[in-house]
């Protein structure tokens, strides 16, 4: 059951940034948060959340998906590892990006939450296929979900 309740938690971490619903996500974190990101900066709780109801703008990002979604559980801990593609516009052009992530979730007292996220930009070759896409949202709309 751990596998299929993590796949959830992943499918409402990604629904809480498209929605920028902070209060939800937090409810994700576990106290010792911290986010590493793709720049290599380390992020505490408290400046993470505080920059999520902002971090989704669907005029910037008219396309996000998740895809190639593995999860890993060992005893109390489980890594849940998926590349998000997704386009930015900038100056109106359009350029597709994809950022691989690995969420580390701890289980207390039955209950899952993520210790730490780290995200890594994922080269074109790299990227997992269409084939295995979870979620897709269109201007901040979900279009598919698993």
């Amino acid at each position: 059951m751990s596998v299929q309740e993590l796949r959830e938690i992943n499918a409402r971490f990604i629904h809480n940034f498209v929605t920028n619903d902070a209060r939800a996500h937090g409810r994700l974190l576990h106290e010792a948060f911290v986010a590493i990101q793709s720049d290599g900066s380390v992020l505490d709780r408290a400046t993470y959340l505080a920059r999520w109801p902002t971090g989704f703008d669907p005029d910037v990002i008219p396309y996000w998906d998740t895809r190639g979604e593995t999860i890993t559980v060992v005893g109390d801990v489980a890594l849940v590892r998926s590349t998000n593609v997704f386009v930015v516009v900038n100056d109106g052009a359009e350029t597709e990006r994809a950022i691989a992530y690995t969420d580390t979730y701890l289980r207390r007292q039955g209950r899952w939450l993520c210790v730490q996220a780290q995200l890594t930009p994922v080269a074109p070759p790299y990227v997992p296929g269409v084939a295995t896409i979870v979620s897709v949202y269109v201007r901040g709309e979900m279009r598919k979900s698993a």
